[in-house]
């Protein structure tokens, strides 16, 4: 069963940064694509931000220059830089993969999804 381990969350002030990173195991395919979705509390989980095997990208609108995603191949990790966090970043943050090249950004695509990290962003 593929494993997805999230770590990097915390708690930090508006206007700091965090890196989230994501390291997928016991995987059974070579090629796939990972995302990161968020789900803050009363809210439904969204998409933020995905990399494929290439290392072509999409972000939400409202992460676009601030959050980076970024991918290590040989190590099957992915990364989420956010800076500049605003307190309506905070949530819980999500690993996911896809067997596919393609780029989603509806999570039921994703094959596979990590336990989350808390992100809390305080004003």
């Amino acid at each position: 069963q593929v494993q997805l381990v999230e770590s990097g969350g915390g708690l930090v002030q508006a206007g700091g940064s965090l890196r989230l990173s994501c390291e997928a195991s016991r995987l059974t395919f070579s090629v796939y694509t990972m995302a990161w979705f968020r789900q803050a509390p009363g809210k439904q989980r969204e998409f933020v931000a995905a990399i494929n095997w290439y290392g072509n990208t999409a972000y939400t609108d409202s992460v676009k220059g601030r959050f980076t995603i970024s991918r290590d191949n040989v190590h099957n990790t992915i990364y989420l830089q956010m800076n500049s966090l605003k307190p309506e970043d905070t949530a819980v943050y999500y690993c996911a993969i896809d067997r596919s090249m393609v780029i989603h950004t509806t999570q039921n695509e994703y094959d596979y999804w990590g336990q989350g990290t808390q992100v809390t962003v305080s004003s």
